[in-house]
């Protein structure tokens, strides 16, 4: 039983690392763009010469280095998503398999939120950081930011963050109670196979909804749109059972509601309290 227990040290330090590349995809993608001045190439002006700026090497070169990164954490959150890789995980980390392979997507996730050079040199798509805009148009960014943040994490509670990060694998392993994705039904399991990227939308919206479009930000809101576009699978009996369990959630809820509202009325706000 001790050693079970000690196979919690590595998912909950997996979990923890998770949390923190998190945090750090926030500031990378939101607040670096939202804070003043922060996505405006330095010697940005106000009419750049594209094709010019497409054969400067100040420009080219961290283009290039950002489009590296960005497709070492592509093909390792897809080949490692395959059935061999895996089998081949299963075998070698047991239990663990599912905290090694968010371990590892953190950690690529890491390389291009953390190595990219950023682009100091080069046009801009479209810039709303100067007058008439400057004030509400950021100020509707980070809203809209605020909210789709909000929304994301929101969906990774209601998706059961425990069993996605993979501590709730070796929770039950110590427990004798298997996996956990045993116990789903057919219906869950295909929607999960469908469903690789359950905030699609609002991960879109981080990325393209920013005051200021420079190349090196075009370049990743480019790659992760089409690679979440590509893993975005889902067909109308999925949308048919997703519509199905909210309406059990809101069923749940009006219940729960209702139950504590008959409470306070025959009994009063500090028996309600009570219970």
């Amino acid at each position: 039983m001790a050693a079970q227990l000690l196979l919690l040290v590595p998912a909950l330090g997996s979990f923890l690392f998770t949390f923190g590349t998190g945090v750090e995809l926030v500031r990378f993608t939101s607040l670096r763009a939202l804070l003043p001045g922060a996505g405006r190439p330095g010697e940005a002006s106000p009419s750049p010469q594209w094709g010019a700026a497409l054969q400067d090497p100040r420009v080219l070169q961290p283009l290039a280095m950002d489009l590296g990164l960005v497709m070492l954490f592509v093909l390792q959150h897809s080949l490692m998503a395959t059935a061999l890789a895996k089998r081949w995980t299963a075998s070698c980390f047991g239990v663990l398999q599912r905290s090694f392979y968010v371990f590892c997507t953190s950690l690529a996730l890491q390389v291009p939120t953390g190595g990219s050079p950023g682009l100091g040199h080069g046009p801009l798509l479209w810039d709303a950081c100067t007058e008439p805009w400057d004030t509400w148009v950021p100020l509707l960014c980070f809203i809209l930011h605020f909210i789709a943040w909000l929304v994301i994490f929101s969906v990774i509670l209601i998706f059961d963050y425990a069993e996605l990060m993979g501590v709730k694998q070796v929770y039950y392993h110590c427990l004798g109670m298997g996996d956990p994705l045993a116990l789903k039904s057919v219906r869950v399991l295909r929607l999960y196979s469908h469903l690789r990227h359950p905030v699609y939308l609002e991960f879109l919206l981080v990325l393209w909804v920013v005051p200021c479009l420079s190349l090196d930000r075009l370049l990743l809101a480019s790659l992760f749109t089409l690679y979440l576009s590509c893993g975005h699978a889902l067909d109308q009996q999925d949308y048919l059972y997703l519509r199905a369990q909210l309406d059990k959630k809101f069923l749940v809820f009006s219940r729960e509601e209702a139950a504590y509202g008959d409470l306070l009325a025959r009994n009063g706000p500090a028996a309600a309290k009570e219970s």
